[in-house]
C-alpha cells in the first residue's frame, strides 16, 4: 500500500482536531541529493487563536506571527531561544491563526532535535506541506492510541491555557515526558 499524502482538506479543519490525528503520521524530508528521511510523529501540540495566552498570535498580527493567519498547510517556523528552530503546521481557516507544533517524533524528543535531524531552517517558513518537494507529511495507516496532557514550556501563559491539555501524545512512544 502506497502512503497518502495529506493535503490542504487534511489541515483545514479545528488546530484541536487536526493535532490528535498528525499523531503517527510520518514527516517525510527530501534533501537536495535526493535522500530522504520519514520520521513518525509521537507529539502534537495545539496552539488556538489570538486568545490562547500560549499561542504566538495572542498579540495579534505582526511581521513574525503573520504565516499563522495564512492558509491551512502552511509551514510556520521560528526560532525559539535564539538557536533552535521550530515547526508548526496552520491549521483550520484563513485569519483565524492556529497551528500545531511537532513537539516530536520516534528517537527525537523534542521539537529542536526533530527540526535539526530534518534540516529545517527558516527557508521553510511560508512554504507549504502540500506539494512541497522538500517536505510532507504522510499517512501510512498507522493509528495509535494517543493521550491528552498539558503542553510544555509556556510558563508565561495564563493558567487557563498552561494547563490545558492539548499536546497530544502517542501513549506507546519511547520518549514520555
Amino acid at each position: 500500500m502506497k502512503n497518502k499524502i495529506l493535503t490542504e482538506k487534511f489541515f483545514h479543519r479545528d488546530v484541536l482536531d487536526v493535532a490528535p490525528d498528525l499523531v503517527g503520521k510520518l514527516i517525510v524530508r527530501t534533501f537536495e541529493d535526493g535522500s530522504e528521511i520519514s520520521l513518525r510523529i509521537t507529539e502534537a501540540e495545539a496552539y488556538r487563536g489570538e486568545e490562547d495566552t500560549a499561542c504566538h498570535a495572542s498579540k495579534g498580527k505582526t511581521e513574525r506571527t503573520k504565516i499563522l493567519y495564512d492558509k491551512a498547510g502552511t509551514i510556520y517556523v521560528y526560532l525559539c531561544y535564539g538557536m533552535h528552530w521550530l515547526m508548526n503546521a496552520v491549521t483550520g481557516e484563513e485569519g483565524q491563526p492556529q497551528a500545531v507544533l511537532f513537539r516530536a517524533c520516534q528517537v527525537y524528543d523534542g521539537p529542536a532535535k526533530l527540526t535539526k535531524k530534518l534540516g529545517i531552517d527558516k527557508s521553510f517558513n511560508g512554504e507549504s506541506f502540500c506539494g512541497n518537494p522538500r517536505i510532507r507529511i504522510e499517512d501510512d495507516g498507522y493509528r495509535p492510541e494517543t493521550e491528552a496532557l498539558p503542553r510544555v514550556g509556556i510558563d508565561y501563559a495564563t493558567p487557563e491555557y498552561r494547563d490545558i491539555p492539548w499536546r497530544f501524545a502517542d501513549k506507546n512512544r519511547k520518549n514520555k515526558k
